[in-house]
């Protein structure tokens, strides 16, 4: 079984598009630590965009790719498609995601089936897909995103059905820690607390980051570079040992 990456070695980043997104920000983090970078995103020529800026700027290989992560097929046919493009994956970091500030009693199934087939079954069909080359291959670095939301049960923008979404990736990851570590593959969360983004209900005031950080101990909201260096780390060759974890960077929101 390999345990080594290889020399080239490329990230799947899914939802890293979005102007002010974390998933943007980890794509240029990464590319400048000398990953090459997939990109999977709904808009196809934010996508393929982005990973030419990418390219251009750090000097990697990059693609991108659209695709609606919550249909299986097509999730599958973003990963053969960058997989065909670019060198060995060894590494995966699924953003891609929406928010719900609808009260518990206004849910509706469609508003229910919505969050939770883009935030966890998107997650699942993805990881699923890029987990059966990294077990060929003996390596590799699954990563999922929750949110503080899930661990609170809420308190932040968006509520119950995000929330449960946002949980579900926690035993999902847990779960394929377990069976593939085996193979050579580690599996952790990453849980942001309040991030600068605009999945945040659009750019936020200065007013409301401070309120926000007031949750906290430290005394300011996260920015997408935080989130991006946990990423760098937990898909580095030296977090080996490091599987089935939640790591919460939220400023000191949720200690556990």
């Amino acid at each position: 079984m390999a345990s080594r990456f290889p020399e080239e070695r490329t990230v799947i980043l899914t939802g890293a598009a979005s102007p002010r997104g974390i998933g943007r920000a980890a794509a240029f983090h990464l590319a400048a630590r000398g990953w090459n970078v997939g990109i999977i995103d709904l808009d196809v020529e934010a996508a393929t965009r982005t990973a030419a800026e990418v390219a251009e700027t750090h000097h990697v290989r990059a693609a991108g790719v659209g695709a609606d992560v919550s249909d299986h097929d097509q999730a599958v046919a973003a990963v053969d498609a960058l997989e065909g493009a670019l060198p060995q994956i060894v590494a995966l970091a699924t953003f891609a995601g929406v928010s719900s500030p609808v009260p518990y009693l206004d849910v509706t199934p469609e508003e229910w089936h919505r969050v939770q087939r883009i935030n966890l079954e998107g997650t699942h069909w993805v990881t699923q897909r890029v987990a059966r080359t990294l077990a060929e291959n003996g390596v590799g670095r699954l990563v999922g995103i929750s949110s503080v939301s899930a661990q609170r049960g809420g308190g932040t923008f968006s509520k119950t059905p995000y929330s449960a979404s946002k949980a579900g990736v926690v035993g999902l990851m847990r779960s394929i820690a377990r069976e593939l570590g085996p193979l050579g593959i580690t599996a952790n969360v990453i849980s942001p607390g309040p991030i600068d983004t605009d999945i945040m209900g659009g750019t936020l005031t200065e007013a409301r980051k401070t309120a926000m950080a007031a949750d906290g101990v430290l005394p300011r909201i996260g920015t997408p570079t935080d989130i991006a260096a946990a990423v760098a780390y937990l898909i580095s060759e030296d977090a080996g040992f490091v599987t089935g974890q939640t790591l919460n960077v939220d400023g000191g929101l949720y200690m556990h």
